[in-house]
């Protein structure tokens, strides 16, 4: 068995921190938008983004980016519909309430993602892994009723459909033995931008919203998922899974810093008490996934 070498460790590990903080830039992002709704906010960041993954897929497959595309299959497929539940779902959360409430939500994806696999799957849950769920929901719980109580029951739902909507996508890559996530991601930048078009359409929303909005909607497409997902999946390579679960808290806690230092929006107590309670479950579970005998890497 070999290991990874310390120099491609460490590369990975800077990659994988600089994703979780390009990532953790969308609510500063929509929250400083002056009147794009969920869907014109998706329909642009959408169409920002999946050209930009096209382009680096068409170069890392030698430009045969088709080939990769539907060799990725229909999990690619469901994966991309499930992404698009999970940014529509963002956007408006974060629009509804809290970047802090929204972010600490969405960090559940992975315990949603643990129950799907064992539904649809068959796969085992590790007995520290239900230990951390059932941490996990009493952190939720207490933002989910404080979000209720603070009127912004809607934005805490539309985060853990968000969240649902990230394990959608883990779950149907594992089950498609998926290893790059690029393709799947890519079908999710057309699928929201037809998404995002059609309900303008329906709900007689314009496309003509202000030049600013459109260009940090562009910003969060290149910036925030374009850029920041190549680095993961680059540096997720070199990073054993458990770690990344730890790592990519990065996105989670500097989403909430970055509005109250730029924005001064400041978390609830009940919100910053149920977050804590949830971090502490996921580090948890990836510190226990450490403890573990690693996957050799040849």
């Amino acid at each position: 068995m070999t290991s990874v070498p310390d120099n491609r460790y460490r590369n990975g590990v800077l990659l994988v921190l600089l994703a979780g903080a390009l990532w953790s830039t969308m609510g500063i992002g929509i929250r400083m938008m002056e009147v794009a709704n969920v869907w014109q906010i998706l329909f642009y960041r959408s169409l920002a983004f999946a050209p930009f993954l096209f382009a680096i897929i068409t170069v890392r497959s030698a430009g045969r980016p088709f080939l990769v595309i539907r060799k990725a299959g229909v999990p690619a497929v469901f994966g991309g519909m499930g992404l698009v539940l999970a940014f529509a779902g963002g956007i408006f959360a974060i629009q509804q309430t809290t970047v802090a409430n929204a972010m600490f939500l969405f960090a559940a994806a992975p315990f949603l993602a643990a129950v799907l696999g064992l539904v649809i799957l068959g796969e085992s849950v590790r007995r520290a892994t239900w230990v951390a769920m059932t941490v996990a929901i009493a952190g939720i719980g207490i933002m989910v009723v404080d979000g209720f109580a603070a009127g912004n029951g809607v934005g805490n739902i539309a985060a853990l459909a968000s969240a649902a909507g990230f394990a959608i996508f883990t779950v149907a890559l594992r089950y498609g033995k998926l290893e790059d996530m690029l393709p799947a991601v890519f079908l999710a930048g057309v699928f929201a931008v037809i998404t995002g078009a059609a309900m303008c359409l329906l709900q007689g929303y314009t496309f003509a919203i202000p030049t600013r909005d459109i260009a940090i909607a562009f910003g969060l497409g290149v910036g925030q998922i374009g850029i920041g997902l190549s680095l993961y999946t680059h540096g997720s390579k070199s990073v054993p899974a458990a770690e990344l679960a730890l790592l990519s808290m990065t996105e989670v806690l500097l989403g909430p810093v970055w509005v109250w230092l730029f924005l001064a929006e400041k978390a609830s107590f009940a919100t910053l008490l149920g977050g804590a309670v949830l971090m502490l479950a996921i580090g948890y579970n990836a510190l226990s996934g450490l403890r573990r005998r690693p996957v050799p890497v040849l």
